[in-house]
């Protein structure tokens, strides 16, 4: 197994000068509750797919992740990389690039891929964004965890997070923290995902969004054991509540149909359809 002979990533300048910069107002501003880090594993190359609910979430999941001694490579967009601060630190930490404009699917991913066999942790938001989940559970997920994991074989380790998005809602009008009264970090990481039964199998269209279906529903699972309340039978689809959202304004928009002699509204087909019941009639 790739990283089976016990490498791991060392913490490193970098790291360890974010933490010296980040971690005393985070725990001064929150309190923390780190659940299954026992499910972490101590060596060798793994994956985590982490649910994303805050834009503060990603330094609550880093915070839990440097105390396990494991700290993650974050796939970031290609423009965070470019100069200054942000830039070197992105670089210094050994955070991984994604060129979103990239037709190879996989190629996009090679760094990841790279970076597990070496032996270091890959962290992915499966979902690609902020979740659009009206009550704030994963949505449907995006293959790129999915295909790394099937070309590695890794572990999978599901990570649901609950908490920076009561200090900073997703999609506030108002981009203010809420810190007060304080809130509490959850996070809690589940057992490795069993994703033998797709290694032997091509790397489909439908295999990957089975894979997908099984890592979401795996983060989905922790975060309801960490809410304490069943998560929706169905899971919110960007894609297909953007066809609705089109077909609603289509409807608000479309000419209202002249109305017929009774006051009902004509619709297209219906004088045809009544000339064919008068000619039936006729027959009969």
């Amino acid at each position: 197994m790739p990283g089976s002979d016990g490498k791991r990533r060392k913490i490193g300048f970098w790291y360890r000068l974010a933490a010296f910069l980040l971690k005393p107002p985070l725990i001064l501003l929150f309190k923390r509750d780190w659940r299954g880090v026992e499910h972490i594993p101590q060596d060798g190359g793994f994956i985590t797919v982490v649910n994303h609910n805050s834009y503060l979430d990603p330094l609550s999941y880093a915070h839990f992740q440097y105390n396990t001694g494991r700290v993650p490579r974050f796939l970031a967009k290609v423009g965070l990389f470019k100069g200054g601060f942000v830039g070197a630190a992105m670089r210094g930490t050994g955070q991984i690039p994604v060129y979103r404009e990239s037709a190879d699917a996989v190629g996009a991913f090679r760094a990841a891929v790279e970076a597990i066999e070496k032996g270091e942790c890959v962290a992915f938001y499966p979902e690609g964004t902020l979740t659009r989940d009206p009550e704030m559970w994963p949505m449907t997920g995006k293959t790129g965890a999915a295909r790394v994991a099937l070309l590695t074989r890794a572990p999978v380790i599901p990570v649901a997070q609950w908490g920076a998005n009561l200090a900073m809602p997703p999609y506030a009008k108002e981009k203010k923290l809420r810190l007060f009264p304080r809130k509490t970090l959850i996070v809690q990481a589940g057992p490795p995902l069993d994703l033998s039964a797709y290694y032997d199998r091509e790397p489909t269209a439908e295999v990957l969004r089975e894979v997908t279906d099984v890592m979401m529903d795996a983060v989905t699972e922790q975060l309801a054991a960490v809410r304490g309340e069943p998560a929706p039978a169905e899971r919110y689809d960007m894609r297909k509540a953007a066809v609705q959202r089109h077909e609603q304004r289509a409807a608000r928009e479309r000419p209202a149909q002249p109305r017929g002699a009774d006051g009902q509204q004509e619709t297209a087909g219906q004088a045809p359809a009544t000339a064919e019941a008068a000619e039936g009639e006729k027959n009969a």
